[in-house]
């Protein structure tokens, strides 16, 4: 069996399978054992399954088509569906039990995957209704971080994403109507398609915002997303929101970001300085172009502090009638009121997202593409168990407007955070530029040169924090000790950006220097050690004034906590700067 997180690829299995290298029997009983070890780290990712002899079954069938010669472009591709789309033979729950049917027949996009040979494995879990963008609103358990379990796997598309990211299947499908597609592919360095408006067919699922629905898929690549869409593209008439199949060219010679004014983070300085990474990374391709997005912030305020949530509302009135108890308490929260959302809301709400609208096509005439951060930030599970509503609205700052808009988008990953949690950028463009995006997506990754994926989080990792220290912390220093007793563990030599000053102080015993920062600054000598939170929060309290513990910007534009001093440090202290460390300084003459 291939080790868990190990990608597994829909192009490159359909061609083994195809030419006989392997079968799709062999690829299904793989996956059969990849799941039953990952159950024993997070079976909450799942609501339903087939039994194994079934999926066995329909993997010999496929076997079989493709022994009578046919060729077929998902050959063997064990995938799963977000339990909100419908899956005969299963039932459909939108992780509402009360709410629960047996579907007489696949939804279309379901039915198009197992007819190219596509192998279903299983309903997943999600934020009830679909309603959530931190995975966290189900019955069923809470879907966590692939990669670090304290952490959201992000929603609403929570079990689909894990899925993918454990290496469990090739591809999964979700859903988005405000980022649930993209969120989760961006925390667990996923591919994220949303397609625009009508491209994939939303017959048989159960809607959230029916007017903005798409179904999405979550994938290792952007050939693999590319491969999906050849599938699953097309009109479908027994959709009444399907529109015939379209491409528009993309030639992204201009891509439009926000101001840096308009760039929220939330504290996350991680995020802002990967987002810039990613810039840069497409500025020898594209040229960056900086405009105001609060027209495209008001388009967003519409979804949930506007008519918009009337139409969620609709989408589950019977049930609201019948038995409200039966919902989540905070998706209840939600949708509840769009119960009092009168027509005349309705209707200037219309038209003033059609006048947005009208700006948003206007600007697609002087930018090709958007470069916006997927989400600012990631959130524990407990922080958002705590502050459930005004977290996952943070998550929807950059996501929100795209299906208001009628945008196509798509995630990528654009690397990870010290605790292994993913980043990711979102890449949009006007309606059907879905494949052109799908090629900028393969452009950027191929400039972005990502490290390798981090391993998997199958224990649950504890959180732990990185330090720079500068003078008697250092290794054979006097007061390394407090750090070889904590158990941090060394990480590396590095130096800071050039912003910094170093003073040995005057009269402290031991020795020690002032580390501060200033604009005629140079580049300092640190070691970077790294504690888990509790050995830190112990260190930091032994920490005595004029020194602090504050940030520290290092030479490759990352941040880490580290010693730094109060103004008062560097009275009657000596300029050690040009030196460019503490070593120099106490260095014996020879």
């Amino acid at each position: 069996m291939n080790p868990l997180g190990e990608r597994l690829r829909a192009c490159v299995i359909a061609e083994a399978v195809n030419t006989r290298q392997t079968s799709a029997e062999a690829i299904a009983e793989d996956a059969i054992e990849r799941i039953a070890v990952y159950d024993a780290v997070q079976p909450q990712i799942w609501i339903s399954r087939p039994s194994s002899g079934d999926i066995l079954d329909k993997a010999r069938a496929v076997d079989a088509r493709v022994a009578a010669g046919e060729t077929l472009p998902l050959a063997g591709v064990p995938f799963v569906a977000k339990d909100n789309i419908d899956v005969a033979g299963m039932k459909t729950t939108a992780a509402c039990p009360a709410f629960a049917y047996l579907p007489a027949s696949d939804a279309t996009v379901v039915a198009r995957l197992l007819d190219a040979g596509a192998i279903c494995l299983g309903k997943t879990n999600l934020d009830q209704f679909a309603t959530g963008l931190v995975g966290t609103r189900s019955p069923y358990g809470i879907p966590r971080n692939a990669y670090h379990l304290d952490y959201i796997s992000g929603g609403s598309s929570s079990g689909s994403a894990v899925a993918v990211a454990a290496g469990l299947v090739a591809f999964a499908l979700g859903t988005d109507t405000a980022g649930s597609g993209r969120v989760p592919a961006a925390f667990n360095h996923l591919i994220g398609f949303k397609p625009s408006k009508g491209r994939f067919s939303t017959t048989g699922l159960v809607p959230a915002c029916r007017t903005l629905d798409c179904i999405t898929v979550f994938a290792g690549a952007p050939s693999d997303a590319l491969l999906l869409d050849e599938v699953l593209a097309g009109f479908d008439p027994a959709d009444p929101f399907s529109r015939p199949h379209e491409d528009r060219p993309l030639d992204a010679r201009r891509i439009g970001v926000a101001r840096p004014d308009q760039r929220a983070w939330f504290g996350d300085a991680e995020a802002e300085r990967l987002y810039t990474k990613a810039l840069e990374n497409l500025a020898d391709q594209a040229e960056i172009v900086e405009f105001d997005i609060e027209p495209l912030n008001e388009a967003a305020r519409l979804l949930y502090d506007g008519p918009w949530v009337a139409e969620r509302t609709a989408a589950i009135r019977d049930l609201l009638a019948r038995d409200a108890h039966a919902l989540d308490p905070i998706v209840r929260a939600v949708i509840e009121p769009g119960a009092a959302i009168g027509a005349v809301d309705a209707f200037e709400g219309i038209y003033r997202l059609a006048e947005i609208k009208r700006w948003s096509d206007h600007l697609w005439q002087d930018i090709d593409a958007l470069l916006f951060p997927t989400t600012g930030t990631i959130y524990r599970v407990r922080e958002v168990d705590a502050e459930p509503i005004a977290l996952n609205s943070n998550l929807g700052r950059y996501t929100n407007f795209v299906n208001l808009l009628d945008m196509a988008a798509i995630a990528v990953p654009a690397g990870a955070r010290a605790n292994a949690t993913g980043f990711g950028i979102t890449l949009i463009g006007p309606a059907h530029s879905d494949r052109g995006l799908i090629d900028l997506a393969a452009t950027y990754l191929s400039a972005a040169h990502l490290p390798a994926l981090p391993p998997l989080d199958l224990e649950g990792r504890m959180d732990r924090v990185k330090l720079a220290v500068v003078g008697a912390h250092l290794k054979d220093m006097p007061l390394h000790w407090q750090l070889t007793s904590r158990d941090a563990s060394f990480v590396e030599a590095t130096t800071t950006a050039p912003t910094y000053r170093l003073f040995a102080m005057a009269d402290s015993v031991p020795p020690k220097p002032a580390l501060v920062h200033a604009a005629d600054g140079a580049s300092i000598e640190v070691e970077i050690y790294e504690l888990d939170v509790a050995a830190f929060g112990s260190f930091t309290a032994e920490v005595p004034a004029p020194l602090a513990i504050g940030t520290v910007t290092l030479a490759d534009g990352s941040s880490v906590k580290g010693f730094v001093a109060e103004p008062r440090a560097t009275e009657g202290a000596q300029d050690i700067t040009e030196l460019g460390g503490w070593r120099a300084f106490i260095k014996p003459a020879d």
